[in-house]
């Protein structure tokens, strides 16, 4: 557990986050029934009883359906917002919307991060959202703007903290520069089969600035889980073969799952990235969350990084 301040405000975060944005158990709003709301009430029960208590969402995941089940299942079940932390995401908008002919496209403006805010507060069905995150960087951003955006929110009660996503380190700096408080989180795309915020200062900058780390698709889309499998046309098909087959080795040895030790390796890293879980399989969420009482050797963590290298360090 890691216990965050800002003014008045506090939040504790877990070393693993539940992802909702498959709880529909479909992309597509119109195919969300009782059934499939059942479920992703249930995946929240088992996910709450485990531990996980940071909860990922996002406004365009199944086009709000997500926050909505969500929404449905604290009413339900009003002690599952005892002691968590809900997190959203605004800024991607979908084309022909509102409007037919408009383009996919990012909106930072003051009035989009507002009445985004709005809406996901009333689809949750709560008072306040504990972090507020940015999706994916507005090329047309106004930081000023987006401080001013965030400062109303902020006084009005209705986020505690606020984040970014799929943010580079030089995005994050000039966003913060215009912030009277800091950054919370950089959700970022972090696991053995990619190794860009290794490499690329978004760990450092998280190590520097305090910043947590959330790792989404830690384990590349399901590719690195129990059971799953590379896609064909994968880019990098023969690494990715020889990742798997190294990571199957040394789950064996150490007597677990393929998908428990390629979320512990992400644990391991001091900038305490933080996994985002996000099967509606009750067992799925159960096993994950045993990653947390793997304790990787140095050694062990390095064979795994020179798998997914694909050679020698220098």
């Amino acid at each position: 557990m890691r216990t965050c301040k800002l003014g008045s405000s506090t939040i504790t975060t877990s070393a693993l986050a539940y992802g909702c944005m498959r709880l529909p158990g479909t992309w597509n709003p119109s195919e969300v029934d009782a059934t499939r709301i059942e479920q992703g009430v249930q995946a929240l029960l088992t996910a709450y009883e485990v531990g996980y208590r940071l909860y990922d969402h996002a406004d365009i995941y199944c086009r709000g359906e997500c926050e909505k089940i969500h929404g449905h299942a604290l009413r339900q079940h009003p002690h599952l917002r005892r002691g968590i932390t809900i997190a959203t995401k605004c800024g991607i908008r979908f084309a022909d919307v509102p409007e037919a002919g408009m383009p996919k496209r990012f909106d930072f403006s003051a009035a989009h991060i507002e009445a985004s805010c709005n809406q996901s507060l009333q689809r949750l069905g709560v008072e306040v959202i504990d972090i507020y995150q940015l999706h994916r960087p507005d090329f047309l951003m106004n930081p000023t703007e987006v401080a001013e955006a965030f400062a109303r929110l902020h006084s009005a009660g209705k986020v505690r903290y606020f984040g970014v996503s799929n943010f580079a380190p030089s995005q994050v700096t000039l966003l913060q520069h215009f912030l009277p408080w800091p950054l919370l989180v950089n959700q970022v795309e972090i696991h053995l089969g990619k190794l860009d915020c290794f490499n690329d200062g978004t760990l450092d900058q998280c190590l520097t600035n305090n910043l947590i780390p959330l790792s989404w698709s830690p384990l590349a889309g399901g590719m690195l889980g129990t059971g799953g499998k590379i896609r064909p046309n994968h880019p990098q098909l023969e690494l990715m073969q020889q990742l798997v087959a190294a990571l199957d080795a040394m789950a064996e040895r150490l007597g677990t799952t393929r998908s428990v030790l390629a979320l512990a390796w992400l644990l391991k890293h001091p900038s305490n990235i933080i996994p985002i879980v996000g099967s509606v399989n009750p067992a799925n969420i159960r096993t994950a969350a045993s990653a947390l009482d793997l304790k990787l050797s140095r050694e062990d963590w390095y064979t795994l990084l020179i798998a997914a290298r694909g050679k020698q360090l220098p």
